[in-house]
């Protein structure tokens, strides 16, 4: 196969690496503020019903934002897409910031939305790391990307005292404001980081590797398939289904895991414990789960982290103590982990180039969809039925990718039964 020296795997590795340095600094600023988005969502607010409505709203944001910017992506290129991603999130941290200063609770949710916009955005990079990358290295390239989370998991709460006593300081401002402002600084980087550095674009160069695939199997480039045929591919609604399912059942368990075991008096300590066990579930494997990926197979991730995500459901709620939960936290984060590099490896093979920026931004809306599905749902199961239940629920809907990778297993066999 010859490939022109655009795709050369040097190129692929830098362009993830370079979405790896923004990613990390856009996921420190956005887990800096979600530290503190609910006490100043309680405070603004003036009642600690509201201490939920910011997240609620940033959720919001990224579901309604990532099919149209999945499209402005495959239009204009990736580059210019995630840097306007990158702009927005600072622009609507500058809003929340102003917002806390001045005391508008309807300016900060405002700047909420605008963020959650650029969040679904801006989380899209790991698809341009894949389109950058030949096919049996897409799941590390994923991985690298996936990887930054885990700056961001340490850095973000570390930067909020700083961040804070900066502001009060240099400026006057509310302490509450630091993060906010910090991370508007933290996202022009970023943006300014793609833009100047993410070249050739990610697009053009799946394009290119698209093209020398197809000549090599003597076939003709065949024009963008409708959403529907799409969404009726066997290898697309695996990919969909487990990123959905991991997702949600994910921001299930997590969601309320801090509640839970402060109802069981653990203190502050305890659960910032297992909240960091958890953390470093999600994302501090994801280069050894882009190996695997690549190496055996994309189903084989998949039905291993739905699994493992199963597991993680039975040990949590066996027992209150510390080590259980932390032990069943890290394993539901290895699933997702899991669940979602394969997914995402996956959705990237069984799409054509012109068709990957749509096509994936409708799935990172019912990702996000699911997500917030999961957090809104998880207070009313914990309540209503306790923390056993709703980890039985979780595993039960976790079977689903299982179930479809079986069916297909047999079917298949079937076929060759009788041929």
């Amino acid at each position: 196969m010859t490939i022109a020296p655009i795709v050369e795997p040097k190129i692929g590795q830098r362009i993830a690496q370079i979405l790896f340095i923004t990613q990390s600094l856009g996921s420190a600023a956005l887990i800096a503020n979600a530290t503190v988005n609910p006490i100043v969502g309680s405070k603004l607010g003036g009642s600690d019903i509201l201490a939920g409505v910011p997240g609620t709203l940033l959720l919001l944001g990224a579901a309604i934002a990532s099919y149209p910017a999945g499209i402005l992506m495959q239009r204009i290129g990736r580059r210019p897409g995630l840097a306007l991603g990158f702009y927005l999130g600072s622009f609507g941290m500058a809003v929340g910031g102003y917002a806390i200063v001045s005391g508008s609770f309807l300016l900060f949710l405002l700047g909420l939305f605008l963020i959650g916009g650029a969040r679904g955005a801006v989380d899209q990079s790991r698809y341009a790391a894949a389109d950058a990358n030949l096919p049996e290295n897409r799941a590390r390239a994923i991985s690298t990307v996936v990887f930054a989370g885990t700056v961001g998991a340490v850095g973000g709460p570390l930067l909020v005292a700083p961040l804070g006593v900066l502001v009060n300081s240099m400026f006057g401002f509310e302490a509450l404001a630091g993060p906010m402002i910090g991370g508007a600084v933290l996202f022009g980087i970023s943006g300014l980081l793609i833009s100047g550095l993410l070249r050739p674009d990610p697009r053009d160069i799946g394009k290119v590797i698209s093209d020398a695939l197809k000549k090599d199997d003597d076939a003709p480039v065949a024009a963008a398939r409708e959403l529907r045929a799409i969404a009726r591919l066997h290898g697309v609604q695996l990919a969909a289904l487990s990123m959905l399912i991991g997702q949600a059942m994910m921001v299930l368990v997590m969601t309320v895991t801090s509640l839970h075991m402060k109802n069981h008096d653990h203190n502050l300590a305890d659960i910032s414990l297992v909240i960091m066990a958890h953390t470093l579930g999600m994302y501090g494997l994801s280069f050894l789960t882009g190996t695997i990926a690549d190496r055996y197979g994309r189903n084989t991730v998949i039905a291993v982290g739905a699994l493992v995500l199963i597991l993680g459901c039975v040990v949590a709620p066996l027992s209150t103590d510390v080590l259980p939960l932390a032990i069943g936290l890290f394993l539901v984060g290895v699933g997702w982990n899991m669940c979602y590099i394969g997914g995402s490896s996956l959705l990237a093979d069984n799409l054509a180039p012109n068709e990957r920026g749509r096509y994936q931004g409708a799935v990172e809306l019912t990702v996000n969809v699911a997500s917030a599905a999961g957090s809104l749902s998880s207070g009313f199961i914990l309540a209503g039925l306790g923390f056993t239940v709703l980890c039985v629920i979780a595993s039960v809907l976790t079977c689903a990718p299982l179930l479809v990778l079986m069916f297909r297993r047999l079917k298949a066999r079937n076929i060759a039964a009788f041929e």
